[in-house]
């Protein structure tokens, strides 16, 4: 339990020999620590997840994720811890909010980052199917747009194709429709265009060769609209047609599987609309409130260090800094007369040195001097 504690200390960033003299400031600063510790692991997990769908598919994706994540939310636990343990308490209230203020953003932005990936995973069942939706909308305007483009394209053919297809249609409806007739005239059923005389006589022969005329005729076009469906087959294979067709459910299965963060992220902000475009308010809601909720647990150390009173740690600490800072201040004065006293013998004796040389200069310049000239 003690080491635990100490952990704690550790993540709140204070000064461990010395809150171990002060019991009544152990348990705030074990919240303190804790939720710095927290704030850093959902961290971890946030960037993690994120990680994992970028590298999505590599071999290595576990192990990026991993990486990533530890090293993310080790920044997110340094930076939390930072930010804690420099509010001064020695400060008053007002300077203190000051002091929070760009710590507090800081916080907000923080928790931003790491809710997002974590809302991902909450709502990842309700995302896949905004995908899926997404994915096919995608597909079926793709292939209208082929379609539209081709059919620009090669105008001229496809209303020959139409054309041909029309009249083969026509023709062949106009056979049946006469073959039954004929038929009514061999087995003597009376109608308005038949005589009710049963037998093959000769009108029953002539129609029977205007049939097969027909017929014949009926054969020439079916070819011809075949020739022309070949073509125009070949060229929608060439333009990429063919190859375009609406996905399945196992094919929108693996595409959301295989979704990127950033695919992910935009289906995430669609939940907050239904499919009229008008605004799905309790999503929307649920939305904002997990992403509220990180940012105030993220916040939550800042606003604990702010609201907790000054306590004897706090004093102790600001005590030991102002001798600290004292300390130097003596230090820096006994440095700077050390060197004062230093730099003073060096002048001197420095000024003797060269008075020593001038002198003797000036008697080996006597000594030589030719006094008879």
């Amino acid at each position: 339990m003690k080491s635990i504690s100490k952990f704690f200390w550790f993540c709140a960033g204070a000064h461990i020999p010395t809150l171990e003299k002060y019991p009544t400031e152990h348990n705030k600063y074990i919240g303190i620590g804790a939720t710095i510790f927290f704030t850093g692991l959902f961290a971890a997990l946030s960037g993690g997840y994120a990680m994992y769908f970028v590298f999505k598919g590599d071999a290595g994706a576990g192990f990026f994720a991993l990486f990533f994540g530890l090293l993310w939310g080790l920044a997110i636990f340094n930076m939390d811890r930072y930010i804690v343990s420099s509010i001064n308490k020695s400060a008053s209230t007002t300077k203190q909010i000051w002091q929070a203020t760009p710590r507090i953003l800081l916080a907000i932005m923080i928790g931003m980052v790491i809710s997002r990936p974590l809302e991902l995973k909450i709502f990842d069942k309700e995302i896949k199917e905004r995908l899926n939706v997404s994915y096919l909308n995608n597909q079926r305007a793709k292939i209208d747009t082929l379609n539209a483009a081709f059919g620009n394209k090669y105008a001229i053919e496809m209303n020959k194709l139409n054309l041909a297809r029309a009249e083969r249609d026509s023709l062949a409806n106009g056979i049946k429709a006469d073959r039954q007739k004929l038929n009514f005239e061999i087995f003597g059923n009376k109608t308005t265009e038949t005589s009710g005389v049963m037998g093959y006589g000769p009108y029953a022969k002539r129609k029977e060769a205007e049939l097969k005329q027909r017929e014949q005729q009926l054969d020439t076009l079916t070819s011809d609209v075949r020739a022309l469906e070949k073509f125009v087959d070949g060229r929608k294979q060439f333009d990429g047609l063919m190859s375009e067709k609406l996905f399945t459910g196992k094919q929108l299965d693996s595409l959301t599987n295989i979704a990127g963060f950033a695919d992910r992220n935009w289906a995430l902000g669609q939940l907050s609309f239904n499919k009229d475009g008008s605004r799905d308010l309790n999503t929307s809601l649920a939305v904002t409130f997990i992403g509220l909720l990180f940012i105030f647990f993220e916040c939550l150390p800042v606003f604990v260090k702010l609201m907790s009173s000054r306590g004897p740690y706090d004093k102790v600490i600001d005590n030991i800094e102002q001798v600290q800072v004292h300390q130097s201040d003596q230090d820096r004065a006994f440095e700077m007369e050390v060197t004062d006293g230093i730099q003073e013998t060096r002048v001197s004796t420095e000024t003797e040195k060269r008075k020593e040389i001038i002198k003797g200069q000036a008697y080996h310049a006597l000594k030589n001097h030719d006094w008879e000239s």
